[in-house]
């Protein structure tokens, strides 16, 4: 069978939610390698909610449906405070990347309670803001950035990137509406451990399944090895 956009792979899936250190209830899903359990985790941060972001934007979808399956990953999504999707509204209100700390520690703080291991942040447009700003946590073992705007992270929080040491991988498209690869290079330059890869043709959104593709082997290429490059078929036996 050929993996399409649509396509779902098995997977164990679990709504969850995570409770934040200022009171709030955020929902969520997990889901992990039907089989037995997974090598590492991904803890995503969705783009702006203001604009359409939350945890069912299409490539965290997508990497939640075939992941675990392809590459032995949890996957974790979550709405951030105020977002709401199918699996329900967040309590709170959008704070422009701040209140949001708590959100991000609040996943973290889930995956640790729950035994997740080997945890990397994948963030994707405002979500590269919150992790710049909010993961330096000792349980992170590094980050992956989709369309990094660098609005609201600032020079000062990659400085603090380049201290705390983990690998930083940035995916930067060569059309992008925010930051532009060569842009990219010269303003991640302050983080001597940051990968900064152009993709050529994609757009901020990442819209068409060869940009998905290229997003989620270029996870799965830095979280687990082993299982890079994907297949584009699945066996159905």
């Amino acid at each position: 069978m050929e993996i399409r956009a649509a396509t779902e792979l098995p997977a164990r899936r679990e709504d969850i939610e995570l409770h934040t250190a200022d009171d709030l209830t955020l929902v969520g899903e997990l889901a992990v390698p039907e089989g037995g359990a997974p090598v590492a985790t991904l803890v995503t941060l969705h783009p702006l909610p203001t604009h359409g972001g939350f945890m069912d934007s299409h490539v965290y979808k997508k990497a939640a449906n075939r992941l675990p399956a392809l590459a032995d990953l949890a996957v974790l999504r979550f709405n951030t405070r105020g977002t709401s999707s199918d699996r329900g509204t967040s309590e709170g209100a959008f704070d422009g990347g701040e209140g949001e700390r708590f959100d991000v520690a609040a996943a973290l703080e889930y995956a640790e309670f729950h035994d997740l291991p080997r945890v990397w942040v994948v963030g994707w447009s405002f979500g590269t803001e919150l992790a710049l700003k909010w993961a330096h946590d000792p349980l992170v073992e590094g980050a992956i950035l989709l369309s990094p705007p660098l609005h609201r992270a600032t020079d000062d929080d990659l400085d603090r990137w380049a201290e705390f040491g983990r690998p930083l991988t940035v995916l930067v498209p060569e059309f992008d509406d925010y930051l532009r690869p060569e842009e990219a290079r010269a303003r991640f330059s302050r983080v001597p451990q940051a990968e900064v890869i152009g993709v050529d043709g994609a757009k901020h959104l990442w819209v068409g399944e060869p940009y998905v593709r290229i997003v989620l082997d270029e996870i799965v290429k830095r979280v687990n090895p082993a299982a890079f490059p994907l297949p584009t078929e699945w066996s159905l036996e």
